[in-house]
């Protein structure tokens, strides 16, 4: 058994009994990693890309903490929601949490419906109307005692002289019986809590995020009138029997099957075949992943295979594919004759199509009836994603993408705007690992009489296979590219083909502001564009990414249009970047917005590393969306704390008979990371604060040895570092300390290293992760590096209420390492 299945099972009996015998869990299918062995059933459309629930090791901020992206308001589907194989498995957290089945359902009911938590960690007390002291909980009903832990002791809380509100170290124990059966948004761990908080039970004066976010309501109203099932669950007859129990399957996606299928009618001719040649030989060339099967196939009165499926290997079988595309256009525009000589490719490996990946570039109106083939296509379980090329495309693009699981992208014919470039990098198939994705880092165009300048940033997270791509007009630009510490590469470092320079720069780039300059030599204007991709620097240190969309694809005008970007690492959260977002309709409109983390207007919550922004100035057409990140320094960027997320709250402990039953701390320390630069250790983690993820430590023990059982089974004996210099921050912040060892480390050494923190009142947390690092002098040309290989998961998740279907698409990532944990023989 695969582990969240008991989890599921269980959670669609809770959610049944929860929402009145309307909603239950029908089909579930696991997604395994391409890497692992076994007879597993072939992915159609299921990707990692729209996985909905995250399975994979802690963040560093939340630990094992079972949260919800919610980036959008209330009643709004969010994001994902993330749990960790250890809360899979450790049974250990069941007390703190409750049953991972009602654990599931309060993270469904955030994750589908658009609800907030009815507790509040930053605000766990107020003042009511009369002027008692309560803690912060939907319902008032939910009884407990007020007490504070320290050293393993309970005591009565003592009040804050300023606010007379309980103190920081105070804490809520609920009795373990209770008497109502709400809410699952506040504490679903307790036995007696089935439902969701109704108008009746709802606590209005409670200062949490349901009642901030959702205008008091409580969280069964907005389900029922303001999330996506609001029409089906206010008109379904409960079912009078027990659902039967979810279906499971187990599927796999290996290798990327994809074939481009370029239109090469009579209408492509001049500039429009110019384009899709220069900006197809970017996706060949930089953007689809290594290991990939590319196969390439024209149509126009016909169709012709130019290269059947190539596995990209190298640079050698990257250009070969570059050779062979298409550079003369005639005749018409037979869009079905295209799209079956490409599922021929696509079968060219296991005879058939179901999983395989299309790109379907086109300009114009077919010739035969694209309609017609609408059912074909839709059939063969291929991803197809639909690119129109200018303002004349066939209508039924948008269809076909959105029937196959696929992207509808629409690009105008300007070499400044460069959207065509932007769209084909668009299309790549996530496995869940960001080490192997190219990031784009700048896509501009410009047209001049003399000098095209811009900066380029590069941080330390990327720099590896750093390209700079430009299309010119007509005649090549002399070009001017200057590192951070002041080398240059011009004419003499570059590659000029079809209209494109290309400058590969070797080895990894040097991180800091790089300068570039391209100077026009004719004596009329022309059109520029720069494209700028890199990949990851290090493979153990995930890139800064970028993630823009819009909440709504259209607009009726009755809901404002808002932009959002989330700017993280690895899920973490940067601050402090500047987001300016451009949005341009293919009527000509642009607009640019500087995007906003300061919790006001359409921002949900304050420094969560999701920027966002009213578009208030919309107009007839459809609008492209571009995101730029600037000014990200490396002391701007701090892991944020589990409280700005949705999560299922977790219990200190329970009131039994009058007695108290505590349950365990949690770990503070889960992300340290260790470094070793001659004979200094450099390590890095997270500060956890003074209690939970609030205030400062007081100090910190550092040990370290070289034998890795030692911190695990006897971490006072280890090796200790004086730590007398260095001073906590408040919790989330990011620590750094470094210090010589005392010993020459030699070549290949490996060490490891444990840290333990400790509060005013001398209580010691527990010991954090351990982290690793060998000793690892390169050569003067150092080897490539290799990916690590993340493996991910992913379930399928379709949830019926009588006569609603909804699949939600989850994702579980995990070290190879944790593979004979996460599944059970």
């Amino acid at each position: 058994m695969f582990c969240p299945q008991g989890m599921i099972i269980n959670g669609s009996d809770y959610l049944f009994q929860a929402l009145d015998h309307k909603v239950f869990i029908k089909e579930v299918k696991i997604l395994v990693p391409p890497s692992w062995n076994g007879s597993y059933h072939k992915a159609r459309r299921e990707t990692y890309k729209k996985a909905r629930i995250i399975i994979e090791p802690p963040q560093p901020s939340f630990g094992d903490d079972p949260y919800t992206k919610q980036m959008k308001g209330c009643g709004e589907e969010s994001e994902y929601t993330h749990f960790t194989p250890d809360f899979l498995l450790n049974d250990g957290l069941l007390d703190a949490y409750g049953p991972r089945g009602r654990v599931f359902v309060h993270e469904w009911a955030h994750l589908r419906w658009g609800v907030y938590d009815e507790y509040n960690e930053k605000e766990p007390f107020y003042f009511s109307a009369t002027q008692e002291v309560q803690p912060t909980r939907c319902t008032r009903e939910i009884t407990g005692q007020l007490l504070e832990r320290i050293n393993g002791n309970t005591l009565s809380c003592r009040n804050n002289v300023q606010s007379g509100l309980p103190t920081k170290e105070c804490q809520f124990f609920p009795d373990r019986e209770q008497k109502t059966n709400a809410s699952i948004m506040y504490m679903q761990s307790i036995n007696s809590v089935t439902a969701f908080c109704h108008e009746g039970d709802h606590n209005t004066e409670a200062p949490n995020m349901q009642n901030q976010k959702c205008n008091y309501k409580a969280t069964r109203t907005v389900i029922f009138q303001d999330s996506v099932d609001r029409d089906a669950l206010q008109t379904l007859t409960p079912l009078q029997s027990s659902p039967p129990p979810p279906t499971f399957s187990v599927i796999q996606r290996r290798h990327r099957v994809v074939c481009l299928i370029l239109d090469v009618s009579g209408s492509m001719r001049g500039n429009r075949m110019s384009r899709q040649q220069q900006a197809a030989t970017l996706f060949l060339s930089e953007i689809v992943e290594e290991g990939a099967y590319v196969g390439i196939v024209t149509f126009s009165t016909g169709a012709n295979i130019l290269n059947p499926l190539m596995e990209i290997n190298g640079k050698a079988s990257r250009d070969s594919l570059i050779e062979k595309l298409p550079t003369i256009a005639s005749g018409s525009t037979n869009m079905c004759t295209g799209l079956a000589r490409g599922f021929e490719v696509l079968k060219e490996d296991d005879q058939s199509t179901v999983g395989d990946d299309v790109i379907f570039l086109t300009d114009g109106e077919a010739t035969d009836d694209i309609a017609g083939c609408l059912d074909s296509a839709v059939a063969s379980g291929a991803i197809i994603n639909t690119l129109a090329f200018g303002p004349d495309a066939s209508t039924v693009l948008t269809t076909m993408a959105t029937l196959t699981g696929g992207s509808f992208v629409k690009a105008n014919d300007s070499l400044i705007s460069n959207q065509l470039v932007e769209a084909f990098s668009s299309f790549t198939m996530s496995d869940g690992d960001p080490i192997k994705q190219t990031i784009q880092l700048v896509s501009t165009g410009r047209v001049t009489r003399d000098w095209f300048n811009g900066t380029v940033p590069i941080d330390r997270t990327v720099g590896n296979s750093t390209t700079f791509t430009i299309i010119y007009e007509r005649s090549a630009p002399t070009v001017y590219i200057q590192t951070p510490s002041g080398s240059v590469y011009d004419q003499r470092h570059i590659t000029d083909n079809t209209n494109t320079i290309t400058l590969n720069v070797p080895g990894t780039a040097e991180p800091g502001d790089w300068k570039y300059s391209f100077l026009n030599t004719e004596s009329t204007a022309q059109a520029m564009a720069l494209t700028v991709t890199s990949r990851a620097a290090r493979n153990d240190v995930p890139p800064v990414t970028v993630q823009a969309q819009m909440n709504q694809q259209t607009s009726d005008g009755t809901k404002p249009m808002i932009v959002f970007a989330e700017v993280s690492q690895n899920r973490v959260s940067v601050l402090g970047a500047k987001v300016i977002a451009t949005l341009q309709s293919d009527t000509g409109h642009s607009e640019n917005l500087y995007l906003l983390d300061n919790g006001a207007g359409a921002d949900n919550l304050k420094d969560d590393g999701i920027y966002s922004r009213y578009f208030t100035k919309l107009r007839t057409g459809r609008y492209s969306l571009k995101v730029e990140v600037t000014d990200h320094k490396e002391d701007t960027k701090k892991k944020v704390s589990p409280s700005r997320y949705s999560s299922a709250l977790y219990i200190p402990g329970y009131i039994v008979d009058g007695q108290v039953q505590l349950n365990a701390e949690k770990p503070p320390i889960t992300d340290l990371s260790a470094e070793i630069q001659e004979d200094t250790v450099f390590l890095n983690w997270t500060a956890p604060g003074e209690d939970f993820d609030q205030g400062t430590a007081e100090s910190y023990e550092i040990r370290w040895s070289e034998h890795l059982e030692m911190l695990l089974n006897n971490f006072s004996n280890a090796n200790l570092v004086n730590t007398s210099a260095l001073q906590p921050q408040e919790a989330g912040s990011d620590e750094q300390f470094s210090f010589l060892s005392g010993v020459t480390i030699q070549n290949g050494t490996t060490l490891f290293f444990a840290v333990q923190s400790e509060d005013k009142e001398v209580m010691r947390s527990e010991v954090s992760n351990i982290a690793r690092v060998t000793k690892f002098v390169p050569t003067p040309r150092p080897p490539a590096i290799s990916n690590p290989g993340l493996n991910l998961t992913a379930i399928v998740v379709s949830v019926c209420a009588v006569t609603i279907v909804a699949c939600v698409i989850a994702a579980v990532t995990t070290w190879a390492m944790k593979r004979k944990k996460v599944i059970t023989v």
